[in-house]
């Protein structure tokens, strides 16, 4: 949003931050691998949009301005800050998401990643992800986007078909779209992600898939599909709620789910989770970090982190949600360095949870080694091993527990969220079985 007579000195000046970090890489040489306590993902929310899409209730914001210089000074104070209080020495991949971040400044983005680099360590090639709207960048645009050190592009495409693209209040047309994706391509080859919504109001399975095969023919090497969730508040849970549009058919959705990814598959993607597809090694590495339960900062109002506040002499894992409304989060920024709102430490139990329902999205599931890490002592077999329910699952070919660990089948992924409601309450039963309750006194 910066003013157009500022745009070729800022994306100059971010051309010059990101040949810095690439300079001070090469001085510094490889460094080596930090412990996994002192390695984070980083992600950074721009809250801002030009448009509230009507199935979104994101925290983001339509302002009728915004001070880019206050809000760049601000996320950079608080990268700083919370690389500081994480004790966080090296950062495996960036994530700018909101809102949307392809409409701040690439200096903005340069003078974030400058300032990770110097609180900590950002390797050279570490992914760098923007999400990007097919409108809001131009190729100029995304070229200095690169240029500040982006290497990654994430489009929110959502649809090829005008009149949905309409209903979901896109500013974009599917010419726009496929324009932008062209774009991009060649700009980050083999580095380009692209998301596609399914379980649309009126949506048939036919016309959905004749999008996708459209899409395979103009895509990269990663795609996203996402089902829509009518989120109560949103413009399109009100037309539903009104009868002016038809509820989504869950059915219906179900089955485009099933038979686009066995379209994936057959065009060479593999489903590396629940709703992410890659082919030729272009996995996410910033989404690896959050299904292998790595520690990440969340920077940004509203942002989510998961992390250790070593640095402030902490030793437990904390969830974290910074303030949301934005002009608030800068001036709590400017006060204390950081706007962080809420911090919950997570008990043992309810990291293994996590470790359990993020890793079971995957390919991969959960490895006896990755668990491990998190519980040395009471193993995948002992949770999970002898129970009667469990086993029903695994004759039913849904789930595997093996010599490699705990995952779902090709069939067992399309139902994840059913095989939780039995693997959830086995590993608390187990961890109530295995620790006593405190006794105070005596």
């Amino acid at each position: 949003m910066a003013l157009p007579g500022t745009r070729a000195r800022g994306w100059a000046a971010a051309a010059k931050i990101a040949q810095r970090r690439r300079h001070a890489e090469g001085a510094r040489g490889s460094s080596s691998r930090a412990p996994p306590s002192s390695r984070a993902a980083l992600y950074v929310h721009w809250p801002y949009c030009e448009k509230r899409c009507s199935y979104c209730n994101f925290n983001k914001y339509v302002p009728r301005g915004v001070d880019e210089a206050a809000m760049r000074s601000c996320l950079v104070t608080e990268a700083q800050t919370l690389l500081r209080l994480s004790g966080v020495r090296r950062v495996e991949s960036v994530f700018f998401g909101g809102g949307t971040p392809s409409l701040a400044s690439p200096s903005t983005v340069a003078a974030v990643l400058e300032a990770v680099d110097q609180a900590a360590h950002l390797p050279a090639d570490s992914e760098v992800t923007l999400e990007a709207n097919p409108t809001s960048p131009s190729g100029a645009r995304l070229a200095a986007f690169g240029a500040a050190g982006v290497n990654r592009l994430s489009i929110g495409l959502q649809s090829l078909d005008d009149t949905e693209l309409q209903l979901l209040g896109r500013t974009h047309s599917a010419r726009d779209a496929l324009q932008t994706l062209a774009e991009a391509r060649r700009l980050f080859p083999g580095r380009v992600s692209v998301d596609l919504m399914l379980g649309l109001p009126a949506q048939q399975v036919g016309p959905w898939l004749g999008q996708l095969r459209m899409l395979l023919g103009r895509c990269d090497d990663h795609l996203s599909l996402y089902q829509l969730t009518l989120e109560r508040g949103t413009a399109l849970f009100t037309q539903v709620q009104r009868g002016t549009l038809p509820a989504p058919d869950p059915e219906l959705a179900a089955e485009m789910y099933q038979e686009g990814r066995a379209v994936l598959r057959e065009a060479g993607f593999r489903q590396y989770e629940v709703s992410n597809f890659a082919r030729n090694g272009a996995l996410s590495t910033h989404n690896w970090t959050y299904w292998q339960c790595g520690q990440y900062l969340g920077i940004g109002p509203g942002a989510h982190g998961r992390f250790v506040p070593q640095g402030a002499g902490g030793h437990t894992r904390e969830a974290r949600i910074q303030t949301l409304e934005p002009d608030n989060w800068m001036k709590e920024v400017m006060l204390f360095g950081h706007g962080t709102r809420r911090r919950v430490p997570l008990g043992q139990l309810e990291l293994l949870e996590e470790v359990l329902a993020m890793g079971l999205r995957t390919d991969v599931g959960i490895t006896h080694q990755h668990w491990q890490q998190f519980e040395p002592q009471l193993s995948l077999w002992d949770v999970f091993g002898a129970s009667e329910e469990v086993k029903a699952l695994l004759a039913q070919g849904l789930l595997l527990l093996d010599h490699r660990g705990l995952r779902c089948s090709w069939e067992g992924l399309a139902v994840l969220d059913s095989l939780l409601l039995t693997l959830l309450p086995r590993l608390q039963e187990a961890w109530q079985q295995r620790t006593p309750s405190p006794v105070q006194g005596g």
